[in-house]
């Protein structure tokens, strides 16, 4: 993997982790946590999707490695739904 394809992995990962905050309206940190919550986004999504057995909608390929967009997107939403549930809630 070169540099750029890790690169291009990461914005990947970025986004669709953002747009997982996005959806669920629970945001804590910057673009590194959107990063992770894309990478574990893609874990979870890819973990669901096999238990279901559905198959890929969008995948992106980066040299050897595929990265599951729609997947990643659910997977985010999923995790940060989690997350916001377990977190506590900020006193007004």
């Amino acid at each position: 993997m070169s540099l750029i394809e890790f690169l291009l992995l990461l914005l990947i990962a970025g986004i669709t982790g953002s747009l997982g905050q996005a959806l669920t309206g629970f945001s804590r940190g910057g673009c590194l946590v959107s990063i992770v919550v894309g990478f574990i986004g893609a874990l979870l999504g890819t973990w669901i999707a096999r238990k279901l057995n559905l198959s890929e909608i969008f995948v992106i390929n980066f040299g050897d490695i595929s990265f599951p967009v729609v997947w990643a997107i659910i997977g985010a939403v999923v995790f940060t739904g989690i997350l916001s549930l377990l977190s506590p809630r900020d006193r007004v």
